[in-house]
């Protein structure tokens, strides 16, 4: 079977990126998650003092773009690619509510999604990729020979990240989760530059009531028919 570019979208705590990875692992693919880069930049952002909770100094951001260097390094033990922001791994810290609350906010700016796009797309000039984000279908890979937009209801995508944050130790509240998930959605569906929207001919999957298992063997099938 040939290899093709496989674009995952969806809303946040969907379980696009465990879905991608697995996907990823079984096909023996690339696996790239658009997101940690984001999450990355937002990150530094918040090192450095360019946003908060009452302050965002977008202009200062776009001027530091050249001094943020990203890539992905392969951790054997998880079984994917980790993120590296200047050559040291922030894969915990990005992780946190705290960057899931500014994240939306530094993705709607133009010139860090040109940054990004432009480096997600040397990432898949040798297809064999799958890819997770808010714009894979739309923007980054138009031309993806098989396009997957995942949804699930807002309650349930914050139950899970509430249960996985605090897996971890995270000291959060439901309807902070909950609070935090519906204000991405709004963000990421009303933002001018690249909104997330349901690419041409993507096939929508609803995970709300699905295991993983029956996940992956739902885009199984799908690569299946669009690998041919």
């Amino acid at each position: 079977m040939k290899k093709i570019t496989i674009a995952i979208d969806g809303y946040s705590s969907t379980g696009k990126s465990t879905i991608a990875k697995e996907l990823a692992r079984h096909l023996e693919y690339v696996y790239v998650d658009s997101g940690a880069m984001y999450r990355a930049v937002t990150y530094f952002a918040m090192q450095n003092g360019y946003i908060d909770a009452e302050f965002f100094d977008r202009d200062t951001l776009i001027a530091a773009l050249p001094y943020i260097k990203l890539h992905f390094e392969f951790n054997a033990g998880l079984g994917f690619g980790e993120m590296f922001l200047n050559d040291v791994n922030v894969e915990k810290e990005i992780r946190t509510i705290e960057v899931s609350s500014f994240v939306s906010k530094i993705a709607e700016v133009s010139e860090v999604r040109a940054k990004l796009v432009e480096q997600q797309q040397q990432m898949g000039n040798q297809k064999g990729i799958v890819m997770d984000g808010r714009d894979i279908g739309t923007v980054v890979f138009p031309d993806a020979e098989l396009k997957i937009f995942m949804t699930a209801s807002a309650a349930t995508r914050a139950q899970r990240r509430y249960d996985e944050l605090k897996a971890k130790g995270d000291d959060v509240s439901y309807e902070e989760v909950l609070k935090n998930v519906q204000e991405r959605d709004y963000i990421d569906t009303h933002r001018e530059d690249s909104p997330l929207v349901i690419a041409d001919s993507a096939i929508e999957i609803d995970n709300s009531d699905l295991t993983r298992e029956e996940q992956l063997r739902i885009v199984l099938e799908l690569v299946l028919r669009f690998g041919k």
